[in-house]
Parts: structure tokens; sequence; C-alpha cells
């Protein structure tokens, strides 16, 4: 029996990724860092602090900025990214998710929220979603970010059900990881070449549908 469905938010129920990119592109040429799309690739599913720090790891190093002078950037580049946000509309949900979010509630299924976006309340209230989730993780709270499996552990919990019953969807090999250290399985949005350890691998969200979910169990 399908108790829940746990979902990442970028890459899966909206495509904010290219607002994130935006952001992260301002402050790596304000340091002078080479950064594209490619090795923005590499930051998928990773928290914010570990993003600044990959970025820095393909110029200075993460350990040329003090703690302090790290925590700063991060700070302007989320500033940056709340801006370009509020350019999100229902409108910008990813293709099928607004079907499929009334299929689960229309069969008692629970629904989570494991993103490690400090801004991921504030993007789902803009889709107008937010009374579709029973449970959101709070990213500021989560201990360690994907791969570990504290995100999801924590909907598990903040849900009360069995992680064996519940399925997590994510578009990143880092997210995979965490679902499955969390015990629950694994639906992926993409690509073989990065998602190949996904149970249920899908190439769009179009393609996602209760019975392929329940057929996982």
């Amino acid at each position: 029996m399908l108790e829940a469905v746990i979902f990442d938010l970028d890459g899966v129920i909206t495509d904010s990724a290219s607002y994130h990119y935006q952001a992260w592109k301002i402050i790596a040429d304000e340091l002078k860092i080479d950064f594209d799309e490619t090795y923005n690739e590499k930051l998928k599913g990773v928290s914010r602090m570990g993003s600044l720090e990959l970025i820095l790891d393909n110029g200075p190093g993460k350990d040329a900025f003090s703690q302090e002078e790290k925590e700063r950037l991060c700070t302007r580049k989320n500033d940056l990214y709340k801006e370009l946000i509020k350019q999100i509309t229902p409108s910008d949900l990813l293709p099928g998710i607004g079907e499929l979010l009334k299929e689960l509630k229309a069969n008692n299924v629970l629904i989570g929220l494991a993103s490690v976006s400090l801004n991921a309340p504030a993007i789902i209230n803009s889709l107008g979603i937010k009374d579709m989730f029973d449970y959101m993780a709070d990213a500021a709270v989560v201990k360690e970010s994907k791969p570990a499996p504290d995100i999801f552990l924590d909907n598990i919990k903040g849900l009360k059900v069995n992680p064996a019953n519940s399925i997590g969807v994510e578009d990143a090999e880092v997210g995979i990881e965490a679902i499955h250290r969390a015990g629950m399985k694994a639906c992926g949005i993409g690509s073989v070449e990065t998602l190949s350890k996904a149970d249920l691998l899908l190439s769009s969200t179009a393609e996602l549908s209760l019975d392929k979910l329940k057929a996982m169990l």
C-alpha cells in the first residue's frame, strides 16, 4: 500500500534551477570564476554553502575565503535568487505535476516536500499548491544535506508513514542516494547517465502517474 510520495522541488515540481544558475552566475562573474551551465550540474541537490564551495573550487578554492565571507556571498546569492523567483506563477508547474498531486490527494496518499532550498515554501506558495502538501521539511533545521537521508527521514517522521511504503521523487543523483538511504524506493526524473540507480526512471514528469508509483511497491 502506497502511503506517501515525497517530492524534491527543483526539476521535479518546477524548474527554478535556472534562477539558481542565474544568481550563482552573477556571483561567479563578480569573483572572476569560470561558471557555466555544464559546471552548474554539479550543484544539483547540493546546499547553498556546498554550492558556493563547489564554485570556489573552480577558482581559488573554498579555503580562499573565511567562513564569514562565504556566508556573505551565500546571503547575496539568496537575495538575488529571491528577486528572480518573484516571476514564478502556477503556470510554472512542470507537466503532469498538478494532475498527479490531485490524484494522490483523491486516493489518500500523503504528500511531502524534501527540498534543500530555504525558499521552497515561498516557491510552493507562488505555484499555488501549498494546500496540497501534508508536510514540508524545513531545510534550515535538517542537519545533513543530500546524499544524507535526513530530509527524507524528516518527512517520514512528519507524515508518520512507513518508509518501505513510501516513494521519493528526485532529479539528482545525490537525491536518489538519499531516498535509498532513508529506506524508500526512488523514482528518478532525468537521464540514465546520471540516475541509473533509480528504481523507476522517467524522462519527464509528464510520464508520472499514480499507477506507475504504486507498481514500484
